[in-house]
Order: C-alpha cells, then sequence, then structure tokens
C-alpha cells in the first residue's frame, strides 16, 4: 500500500495522505483546504496530549510520572503514522509513543528554544476513517496507562470561497469570519457545544458533530480557509498552568469522534 488513501462512493471521495485528510469531494465540490493555498501549510493535524501555546509554561507540563517538555499543541504532530489498514470505505492509522523517548522539534529554532520533545508516558493513538453516504467520521483511539493526563484536539481546515461570507451557527448562536478574526492567534472559543454549521458560498454546508470533545475553537487569517478545531479544553484565555490538574484523565482507552456531513 502507498501514501495515498482513496475511500469512494457514490457521491463523495475522499483522499488520506499518511494519515493527513487532504481532500474530501462531495460531487466534484472540494471541501478540505489545500496544501499549498494561502492560510496553513497543512490541511489537517491533531494537537495532543496538550492544546494551546506551551512557552507561557517554559515548555513544562507537570504529570505524576514528572515534567515533561511539550512544544505548542504537544508532540503527536512529530510523529508519522503507520496504515493499519485499509478498504474502499475505511482507513485506519496508528502512531505509537513510548514514554520520555526524545523527539525532535520540528518548530526549532526558528519558532522555539526547544530542541527534543518529550512525554513520561506510552500510548498509542488511533485514528480511523470511514465514509459512508455523505458522511465522513474520525474515530481517534487513545490507549495509555489508566490515569494519563491529556488533552485532544483536531485541526482540520476547510476550503471556503474566499468571499469572506461564509457564516456558522452552533447553540443557535451566528458567527462570522470577521468574529474569529477578532479573535486572532487564540482562535475563537464555541464552549459547551458538539455540534457546529459551516454554511458555504457556492456548495453545500457542512454539519460537524461531536462525541467527547463538548468545545471548538474557529482559527483563521484568511478568506479562503477556516479550521474548526474540536477540543476537549480551550486555553488560549487563561492564565492556567499546563499541569494535569487542568487535563483530562486517560479511563486507559478513550474514544472521541468527528462526523462531518454534507447537508
Amino acid at each position: 500500500m502507498g501514501s495515498i488513501e482513496i475511500l469512494k462512493n457514490k457521491d463523495c471521495k475522499v483522499i488520506i495522505e499518511k494519515g493527513e485528510l487532504i481532500s474530501f469531494q462531495h460531487n466534484n465540490h472540494e471541501y478540505i483546504h489545500q496544501k499549498g493555498n494561502r492560510g496553513w501549510r497543512n490541511s489537517d493535524d491533531e494537537m495532543f496530549p496538550v492544546i494551546g501555546p506551551t512557552s507561557k509554561n517554559n515548555f513544562i507540563v507537570h504529570t505524576k510520572n514528572g515534567d515533561a517538555i511539550l512544544d505548542q499543541h504537544g508532540l503527536l504532530r512529530e510523529l508519522e503514522y503507520s496504515l493499519d489498514s485499509c478498504d474502499k470505505n475505511s482507513a485506519k492509522f496508528i502512531k505509537e509513543y513510548k514514554r520520555n523517548t526524545q523527539i525532535a522539534n520540528s518548530k526549532f529554532p526558528n519558532k522555539s528554544s526547544e530542541g527534543k520533545l518529550f512525554w513520561p508516558f506510552d500510548f498509542t493513538f488511533q485514528k480511523n476513517f470511514t465514509l459512508e453516504k455523505d458522511v465522513l467520521k474520525i474515530d481517534f483511539i487513545i490507549e495509555s496507562e489508566r490515569g494519563m493526563p491529556f488533552m485532544l484536539g483536531y485541526h482540520p481546515a476547510f476550503l471556503l470561497s474566499n468571499s469572506g461570507k461564509e457564516t456558522l451557527e452552533s447553540n443557535g448562536t451566528e458567527m462570522t469570519l470577521t468574529d474569529v478574526y477578532k479573535a486572532g492567534s487564540n482562535a475563537f472559543p464555541v464552549l459547551n457545544s458538539d455540534k457546529i454549521i459551516l454554511k458555504n458560498i457556492h456548495k453545500k454546508n457542512l454539519e460537524i458533530t461531536t462525541k467527547g470533545f463538548n468545545n471548538f475553537m474557529l482559527w483563521t487569517e484568511v478568506d479562503n480557509m477556516l479550521c474548526i478545531e474540536p477540543i476537549t479544553q480551550y486555553t488560549s484565555y487563561t492564565d492556567q498552568k499546563f499541569s494535569e490538574e487542568n487535563m483530562s484523565l486517560s479511563d486507559g482507552k478513550n474514544i472521541f469522534s468527528v462526523a462531518v456531513k454534507i447537508l
């Protein structure tokens, strides 16, 4: 099997490159931000085991197994996925990490003072895609020792019309791209929500529903792309220390889900 996996049905096509969602098309309309376009170098990513800028904590995360050194959004993004299985409607990927293994930080030295990152817990992280009719479901399965502290965020980028006219709705509240721009690098919080609707221009709307996350944050700096990010915790507007007191604790196996539906 190569590095590109394709899921297809009558109306939809999904393209995954080394575990990264790079295309979700419905009747030839693209819904995912294309790498190389303005806005962001990626099209999706995961934030784990922390979310947010650890620089305000001197890159230190306090845990019961000792202090860790993590950069913004953790170290999972520095690991490579291995393909576990694939068929015409599903693909499963996995990352594995052994406690205290030092991982090179791609942000160093231009955007970070920390050359190496590490985490004092073993974990496996699965990312499973399933395409059913007009819905792309992505499950995240985290296995670790019980009590491991963590945050989890999913960071997909959606393709917009470049008009600046798209809007979003969640919990009966409408949001505009102007609202998102104003939040800047902190990202715009949509808290206590498991559903958000992206109202597109010139193509069908998207409904994004989640299980286990309970929050979103929205980020963009351009009119052609919007990141709609399910998150377990929102850290940008707080002075909280990065420690397990402010994180979720593992049950040993935790499952989170995101469903992207064409309306």
